[in-house]
């Protein structure tokens, strides 16, 4: 299997109003390994940047004016995601984007060119429900390096993409190498049993068993009540004594 994990920076995040496609990035994996066939371009727009967006990517307009425009790195970018299943951190807005761009030189959509598209963000909402999902939040949850992250970047942010992914996608391999492990025969002790720690108890010193009567006394007489420590206690003692 042959995955592209793919991301995008734009001029804004409105592709239906105007917004452009600034950088593509691709990280290839195969067979579940970063090859290090990577494809990074940077393109001009053809339109500055939205303030807010340049905030997040910090891709001027005058850094763009001799980059190559998208009609004239669409074939390469083609012939390198062909085939593949791409992988996209909240594809539908990558998508659009690309969409866009194609459908204004008349080419058929993205998905016509890949064998399909992956939503990281989807699989992560459905593994971590109620949590943050963004890049950063699953970097630091996978424990993926990303200190260097001050600004977004496409193929930045598709390496550390496609950590992450393999990660979350990781399970499947571990059930697999479970059901290959001999099992033991019936009768043989474990591992676990033959390994299990012998529990050490710390008994408390006088002087320790007196500080905490000392600390339970003071709380009883702020509170006015028994402790539930203390009617704990109690019935401990009773017990001892049937």
């Amino acid at each position: 299997m042959r995955s592209v994990v793919l991301d995008t920076e734009t001029t804004g995040l409105n592709a239906g109003l105007g917004d452009r496609i600034i950088e593509l990035g691709g990280i290839e994996v195969l067979s579940r390994r970063v090859t290090g066939n990577h494809f990074h371009r940077y393109i001009n727009p053809e339109r500055e940047s939205e303030v807010g967006a340049l905030k997040v990517h910090g891709i001027t307009h005058e850094f763009l004016q001799d980059k190559p425009k998208f009609r004239e790195i669409v074939a390469e970018f083609l012939d390198y995601i062909r085939g593949a299943e791409l992988v996209i951190h909240n594809a539908a807005f990558d998508v659009e984007f690309l969409n866009l761009e194609l459908g204004r030189l008349g080419l058929p959509p993205i998905e016509t060119h890949c064998s399909g598209v992956v939503d990281s963000l989807k699989l992560a909402r459905e593994l971590h429900p109620g949590k943050k999902n963004s890049l950063d939040a699953l970097c630091e949850r996978y424990e993926v390096d990303h200190a260097h992250r001050t600004l977004h970047g496409a193929l930045l942010d598709a390496a550390l993409l496609a950590e992450v992914y393999l990660a979350m996608t990781r399970g499947q391999d571990s059930l697999a190498i479970e059901l290959d492990r001999p099992r033991p025969a019936l009768g043989t002790p474990t591992a676990t049993q033959d390994e299990r720690p012998r529990l050490i108890v710390f008994l408390p010193s006088a002087e320790e068993l007196a500080e905490h009567a000392r600390l339970l006394a003071d709380i009883e007489a702020e509170n006015k009540t028994q402790c539930v420590w203390g009617r704990f206690e109690t019935v401990v003692e009773m017990l001892d004594r049937v």
